[in-house]
């Protein structure tokens, strides 16, 4: 089983930073990566949906989101497979009012943060090298 790497956003509008930063990086890497839209306050069975489709144990999850993020938590307490979360700051303030809902999760929700998107590429690289 090949391992892929799956990325939730919070809404459409994360798109241009998860691919320009994170996913067009990992596929000239040659990693096989799929992006989606979910929100996990607005849909969160779609949320659920694409975790159980790719929670087979060697998937990494990453998550975008901003402001409010269930996002990364909800997949990581539903998920038995590592969950990043990378969320797309616009600015310095954006970031001190925002950061403390992708750094505080619940027990039970291993979420680790990265907060430079080009550092999250290479903490893929480096679980891809571990896991085989």
């Amino acid at each position: 089983m090949n391992t892929k790497v799956i990325i939730i956003c919070g809404s459409k509008s994360d798109f241009p930073f998860a691919e320009n930063k994170i996913m067009n990086p990992l596929n000239t890497k040659s990693i096989s990566t799929e992006i989606f839209a979910a929100s996990a306050h607005k849909e969160p069975e779609k949320v659920l949906e694409i975790v159980k489709e790719f929670d087979n144990g060697k998937t990494i999850f990453i998550t975008i989101a901003g402001r409010s993020n269930a996002l990364s938590g909800f997949v990581a307490a539903n998920s038995s497979c590592t969950t990043i979360a990378c969320p797309p700051f616009q600015d310095k303030l954006d970031f001190m009012v925002n950061i403390n809902s992708t750094l505080q999760m619940p027990s039970l929700t291993p979420v680790l943060t990265v907060i430079d998107p080009g550092n999250c590429v290479l903490a893929v690289e480096r679980i891809l090298k571990a896991q085989n």
